[in-house]
């Protein structure tokens, strides 16, 4: 029997007592799992059966199986390591190789570690979830492995020249958390993890940070540092720049509400004097705070949204006389920074379409601003870079180069991996094309649109389109709308072989909507749409919805709306707030229940987006955007599938299990599929993700096509 619920929080019993479907948040409870398996059967006779099935799932399973997959890499001293899955591979192998190596069209891979081969022998179903190698001398390896694809992970040492778990190494037990070296030697590490009663947050994260040293006891290593138990988490992490060693530790209270200590000797912590919604950052001698609230300090007032910079020391020491290295305009953010040896990198979206500057900071203890300069990758890439593409950059090695990995992605256009290296003054040196993915379905006659319309209160809301010219020649094309619209996440085009293959190739159009609660627009964007304010969301993607009939593209009758967690909850209220605006919804390891999901698995962490239910004001205002509580048997609603997983132990199955089971008590359209491992992404392996992937499109043409 598994506990969902937390029993400080009295009303959370009283609330599922009176629920007539409560009984399916038992996880892995017998009665619930029988009506699970009752309720995959009912999806696998409607939907594998077709003729159309097999080719869906065959069609997107060749995608994320093909070798010609980018083997995305990571350097770690004199290797690039990586992370791949094929049918061969079906849980993946961890793997190394040089750069001279990867340079070639078929580099040569050294295998570090089998997960298949560990699954096989230990038999348990284990997931890769990275890897932490220890600096500087790369020798050994903190190893991180989920069973079934849970949140919840065990790490183990891991020996990189014997190539072999190191025998009586160190090892964290499965628990929601992590573990990280503490120092250079590989002698002790950080650990935050469940180490018993207390330990642990209401939100199901560690409390507590630990310094552990070989050969001792877990239970025996002191702590470092405590929270609340209503925090979000606690977690400690080392800065190993050469020369710049110093340890974090970070409280995270709730989603943008953190506070960082500077962790001195003999455990002495200095808070970060920062407002708690910022987020600092330290590289070698310099300390940045990106702003998501207007900051007024020294007698300055710094905008949200804006990234500021001074030295590290001078801080410490009360000097808040901070340089402005970017500041928001109406029309752009920040959409993320990234450090060289001696260049900041910024990546600006101006209207959701990127653009890079190069800013480089006056060396040593010399005063004077810092020098700018854009990135112009037209130029550098002699036009490569497809318009309404996404461009991503990251450093190679921040210690010692100033060079980037660049990556162009658009939904037309194949993603590319590229090197890009910067001179003194911060001026491209030159642009090497690495990698790239092979066109996975024919886009001829395919374009990509950017739109935008006006949501009721007026504001201004971006969305692509892909589509054909003329987008429906024979009368409504099947339109298939996704959305997230939380968290300050932002929804980017990029390129997909599944949604290319199963939709846009079989004459299908495809739109990605740029609603409030994401970050298109930086912080002020995300907190548009917080906890009272949530209606703006769905108020956008209802705009989106209507200007697609609107500029006749699609009709209602043919027009589908897709999301998953968040985009769960975003669909969810599309089904119960805007029916008539759809023929179908796919909804996906969703929130749906908003009177219980604080007590439910993580859900406590996300108050600061939601809401406090358990408080009668907020749920005032909660209460209209739970689906689960707005289903109206006497309403008509479109066809929807629920998908989810025994296994995610963020985002509880019950929710798509509950409103599944109510809608059905209604005589309403449903479909429910629970994949028994996968976690929150709904899938543990290729295999499983091309399963579910298929379901969604069947779904999608039996009731849109």
């Amino acid at each position: 029997m598994t506990s969902t619920t937390d029993p400080d929080r009295s009303a959370a019993t009283v609330t599922v007592a009176a629920d007539p479907y409560g009984w399916l948040e038992d996880v892995e409870g017998e009665e619930a799992l029988a009506w699970v398996r009752a309720r995959n059967a009912e999806a696998e006779s409607a939907l594998t059966t077709s003729p159309r099935f097999e080719a869906l799932r065959t069609g997107i399973l060749e995608v994320l199986d093909s070798t010609a997959k980018i083997p995305g890499v990571v350097q770690r001293g004199a290797h690039l390591y990586n992370f791949w899955t094929d049918a061969d591979h079906v849980r993946g192998v961890w793997r190394r190789t040089t750069w001279a190596s990867y340079r070639t069209a078929e580099p040569e891979w050294e295998v570090l570690m089998d997960v298949d081969a560990l699954a096989a022998a230990e038999g348990v179903g284990w997931v890769w979830h990275g890897a932490r190698v220890l600096r500087p001398s790369f020798t050994r390896a903190l190893v991180s492995l989920s069973r079934g694809g849970s949140d919840a992970d065990e790490t183990r040492e891991f020996d990189l020249v014997t190539k072999t778990f190191v025998a009586d190494g160190f090892r964290r037990p499965e628990s929601k958390g992590g573990m990280g070296w503490a120092d250079g030697a590989g002698e002790e590490v950080f650990v935050y993890t469940d180490v018993g009663d207390g330990s642990m947050t209401t939100s199901g994260y560690p409390r507590t940070v630990r310094r552990w040293r070989r050969g001792t006891p877990l239970a025996e290593a002191p702590e470092v540092f405590g929270g609340e138990r209503t925090d979000l988490s606690v977690v400690a992490v080392r800065d190993t720049t050469p020369g710049f060693e110093r340890d974090f530790v970070v409280r995270s209270r709730a989603f943008y509400d953190s506070d960082t200590y500077l962790l001195g000797a003999g455990g002495a912590l200095t808070r970060l004097d920062v407002p708690r919604s910022a987020e600092p950052g330290v590289q070698r001698e310099w300390l940045t705070v990106e702003l998501r609230e207007d900051w007024e300090v020294a007698g300055r007032t710094y905008p949200g949204g804006a990234l500021l910079a001074t030295r590290f020391a001078d801080f410490l020491a009360g000097d808040r006389d901070f340089e402005v290295l970017y500041a928001p305009t109406a029309t752009t953010s920040l959409a993320g920074a990234s450090w060289t040896r001696h260049h900041l990198v910024l990546n600006i979206l101006d209207d959701v379409t990127n653009r890079l500057e190069v800013l480089t900071p006056p060396a040593g203890a010399a005063p004077g601003p810092w020098r700018r300069r854009p990135l112009d990758l037209g130029e550098a890439t002699h036009g490569a870079v497809p318009a309404l593409a996404t461009i991503a950059v990251g450093a190679v090695d921040p210690d010692e180069e100033d060079a980037l990995w660049l990556t162009t992605s658009g939904f037309l256009s194949p993603t590319t991996l590229s090197r890009l290296d910067l001179d003194a003054d911060g001026a491209t040196v030159g642009v090497e094309r690495l990698k790239s993915l092979p066109a996975f379905f024919d886009a001829t006659g395919l374009h990509v649109e950017q739109h935008f319309v006006r949501s009721d209160d007026g504001t201004r809301v971006p969305y692509f389109q892909v589509s054909r010219e003329p987008v429906a020649p024979g009368g409504p094309a099947p339109t298939l709308l996704a959305g997230y619209g939380g968290f300050e996440v932002s929804r980017l085009p990029g390129y997909s072989g599944g949604v290319g293959r199963s939709w846009l190739a079989r004459g299908g159009v495809y739109v990605v909507a740029n609603i409030r609660g994401g970050g298109e627009y930086g912080p002020r964007w995300h907190q548009a749409a917080l906890r009272e304010h949530r209606h703006r969301a769905y108020e956008d993607f209802a705009a989106v919805a209507r200007d697609l009939v609107a500029r006749g593209v699609t009709d209602p009758a043919h027009l589908g709306a897709q999301g998953g967690s968040n985009g769960g909850l975003l669909v969810g209220n599309m089904l119960t707030g805007y029916p008539e605006l759809f023929g179908a919804i796919v909804c996906q390891v969703p929130l749906l229940d908003m009177r219980r999901y604080s007590h439910l698995l993580a859900g406590a962490s996300w108050m600061a987006e939601y809401g406090d239910p358990d408080d009668p004001r907020q749920w005032e205002y909660i209460q209209t955007f739970s689906p689960y509580h707005l289903v109206d048997p006497a309403a008509a609603y479109p066809p929807v599938l629920f998908t989810t997983s025994t296994r995610d132990d963020r985002v509880h199955p019950g929710h798509a299990r509950k409103m599944a089971a109510k809608m059905l008590a209604a005589g309403k359209d449903v479909t429910s599929f629970e994949n028994l491992e996968g976690g929150h992404g709904g899938a543990a392996t290729n295999a499983q993700a091309a399963f579910m992937q298929a379901l969604a499109f069947e779904f999608l043409w039996q009731r849109l096509g």
